[in-house]
């Protein structure tokens, strides 16, 4: 079994394992070798794997070839209302090309916070994400399903089970380092701290996790629905994982909580970086040297002296 796994994020359901891998395995080798150079550790076809769930949203026995035509009238409200206006607000927040929802100014406000979205403020929270830079690239029919995988994730009975046995299913006894982005972080974490599962598979041995663009942290849509529990306010520290790493863009706006060492314990390493206008691209955290030199310390346990230890903010340029 390969010595990395990694398992993607939302609106990932009409690929598979193996088209995934085509895009994961490259910029993953990149970036180790931006990291620690030629001399790190060697990544053959077979050290690389991907755990994918993607259709685990789509109806069984079925790829189709488009997301369904989802507008405004589409989004729930509750959980799929407050996770747009947490987005929104964010949005707002990092890039001043954004209207928060007070028409009057520029920004988040404060007084909406704790409101539920009524339907003309969907709309306008639809039109203004169109004006952040990750979100602009990505049609409103995505976006929204984007946001019903994280809802059925954490409210469709059945489904958090699917897809944390679709991620054992790439784990190996030889794998020592799982990487997770965006939703599919939620899944990795929780799938180790699943303790029915860890007895299940004695021969696991993962001493590192990498978690890239997270929302693990955002209290109450995420961090306290995670299984187990939070406790004291407190995150359970993932059974095994000796390190772990966490990396967010500045501007990614799903990872509305960029440092997790808080809400899950100081041994976490966070990181900030810059992605450019592609901030949640999984590719682009992958080719980031610090990404790199998380995995490879995670598959050697040490680093190419000559790289520079301290690196923090890296740019993936455009």
């Amino acid at each position: 079994m390969a010595r990395i796994a990694v398992v993607h994020g939302m609106s990932q359901q009409y690929k598979g394992p193996r088209s995934l891998l085509t895009s994961v395995a490259p910029a993953l080798r990149d970036g180790v070798t931006a990291a620690v150079g030629p001399a790190g550790p060697a990544l053959g076809d077979d050290d690389i794997t991907c755990a994918f769930y993607g259709d685990t949203f789509v109806r069984p026995g079925t790829r189709a070839t488009s997301v369904p035509a989802y507008d405004e009238a589409d989004i729930e409200p509750g959980y799929e209302s407050q996770l747009l206006l947490e987005w929104w607000l964010e949005a707002a927040r990092i890039h001043p090309e954004v209207l928060g929802p007070d028409a009057k100014s520029r920004g988040a406000a404060g007084y909406l916070a704790g409101r539920p979205l009524k339907r003309p403020m969907v709309r306008r929270a639809l039109n203004a994400l169109t004006h952040a830079p990750y979100f602009a690239r990505v049609a409103e029919p995505l976006l929204i399903f984007g946001l019903k995988q994280v809802h059925r994730y954490f409210n469709e009975p059945g489904l958090r089970d699917r897809i944390q046995e679709a991620v054992a299913r790439a784990i190996g006894p030889d794998t020592r380092v799982l990487v997770g982005h965006s939703l599919g972080s939620v899944a990795a974490y929780e799938l180790l701290c699943n303790e029915t599962v860890r007895a299940a598979h004695p021969e696991w041995r993962i001493p590192t996790l990498v978690t890239l663009g997270s929302p693990l942290g955002l209290r109450g849509l995420i961090f306290d629905r995670l299984i187990p529990a939070p406790q004291r306010g407190n995150g359970v520290w993932p059974s095994g994982i000796q390190n772990w790493t966490n990396i967010a863009d500045a501007s990614d706006i799903v990872a509305l909580v960029k440092d997790l060492a808080p809400r899950f314990g100081p041994q976490i390493d966070d990181h900030e970086i810059d992605n450019g206008t592609e901030m949640h691209s999984m590719s682009r955290y992958l080719t980031a040297p610090v990404t790199g030199r998380a995995i490879a310390h995670g598959l050697t346990g040490s680093v190419n002296p000559a790289a520079d230890p301290t690196i923090t903010g890296e740019t993936s340029s455009d």
